[in-house]
C-alpha cells in the first residue's frame, strides 16, 4: 500500500503539545455531537466473545483527546486540510477499501501482508473471530465517544471526505476511532497466526487505521487510542476461553491455508 507519509511528519509536531495544557477534557462539547449511529462500513457484526466491555473502561485507558485550540489540536486540524489533495489518489482509494468493516476487503489486504490467503473460504473461523472482536470493539470505544463528544474533522465543513456525507458524520464521535481500534486488534491475532510475517502484518493494521486519516473522518490522536484500545482488547480476548479455542482452530486454517501458496491477487 502507498503511504501517506505527512502523518509520520507532522507526528512529531503533534506530540509536542501532549505536555501541560495540550491534553485537556472535551466533556464540554457541543450537545449535537453525540455517538448516535454506527460508522461508515459498519455491518451487524457476530455476538463478541467478551460480555459488556470486558472490563475494559476506555475513558481510563486513553483519557481525553486535545483541546481544540491546544498544539496538537491545531497540528490535526492542519492534517486533515493537508490530506485533503489526497483526494483520487492509490492512497485514497486504500482508505475508501479500509472504510469496509465486513472482513472482505480487510481479510484481503492482511493477506497480501501475511503472504497468507485469508478469506471466509479459507479460514472461516479467522475470519468470523474478526468480525465478533468488532462486535467487543464497540462495546468499548461507543461509551468514550460518548463521553468526550468529539466532533469529526468534516463537520461543519464541506472539505471532501472519502466515505459518503451521511447523517453519522455529525453525530458519531470522533475520539476514539473504531477503525483504529479494529484494524490494530486484527492485526495483532493475524500477527500471532503468522508470527514470520508480525511486521508487514503490523504495519498494515497500522495503515487501516492511517486510512481514517487520510479518509478525513478522524484525527491522528483518535486513530492513536484506537490502537491502545485494540491491544487492551485482544489482550483480555487472551483470557478468554471461547476465544483461545477459536484462536486454535484459526491456526490450523492458517497453516492448510499457507500449504496452498501465497495469494495470487495481490499485485507486483
Amino acid at each position: 500500500m502507498t503511504r501517506f507519509v505527512l502523518i509520520a511528519a507532522v507526528s512529531g509536531l503533534v506530540l509536542a503539545g501532549c505536555s501541560g495544557g495540550g491534553l485537556r477534557t472535551h466533556l464540554a462539547k457541543p450537545a449535537a455531537v453525540a455517538t448516535t449511529a454506527p460508522s461508515a462500513g459498519w455491518v451487524k457484526p457476530p455476538p463478541g466473545y467478551l460480555g459488556g466491555d470486558g472490563g475494559i473502561v476506555a475513558t481510563a485507558i486513553v483519557g481525553p483527546p486535545p483541546a481544540p485550540d491546544s498544539a496538537r489540536g491545531k497540528a490535526e486540524r492542519a492534517q486533515f486540510d493537508e490530506t485533503r489533495k489526497l483526494v483520487n489518489t492509490p492512497t485514497w482509494s486504500q482508505a475508501i477499501a479500509d472504510a469496509d468493516l465486513s472482513g472482505k476487503n480487510g481479510l484481503k489486504s492482511f493477506s497480501c501482508a501475511a503472504g497468507v490467503t485469508l478469506s471466509a473460504e479459507a479460514t472461516p473461523t479467522l475470519a468470523n473471530m474478526l468480525l465478533r472482536m468488532t462486535d467487543d470493539a464497540a462495546k468499548i470505544y461507543q461509551p468514550a465517544k460518548a463521553a468526550y463528544q468529539r466532533p469529526r474533522p468534516p463537520v461543519d465543513n464541506t472539505a471532501p471526505i472519502c466515505v459518503p456525507r451521511e447523517a453519522w458524520i455529525n453525530t458519531d464521535g470522533s475520539y476514539p476511532s473504531g477503525h483504529g481500534l479494529i484494524g490494530w486488534a486484527w492485526a495483532s491475532v493475524i500477527a500471532e497466526l503468522v508470527p514470520e510475517k508480525a511486521s508487514p502484518i503490523l504495519a498494515r493494521g497500522k495503515a487501516f487505521g492511517d486510512s481514517r486519516i487520510v479518509c478525513g473522518v478522524h484525527f491522528q490522536s483518535d486513530v492513536e487510542a484506537g490502537r491502545y484500545l485494540g491491544s487492551a482488547l485482544v489482550t483480555r480476548l487472551h483470557d478468554d476461553p471461547g476465544f483461545i479455542s477459536d484462536l486454535a482452530k484459526a491456526r490450523a486454517e492458517v497453516a492448510a491455508s499457507k500449504a496452498k501458496g501465497p495469494p495470487t491477487d495481490c499485485g507486483a
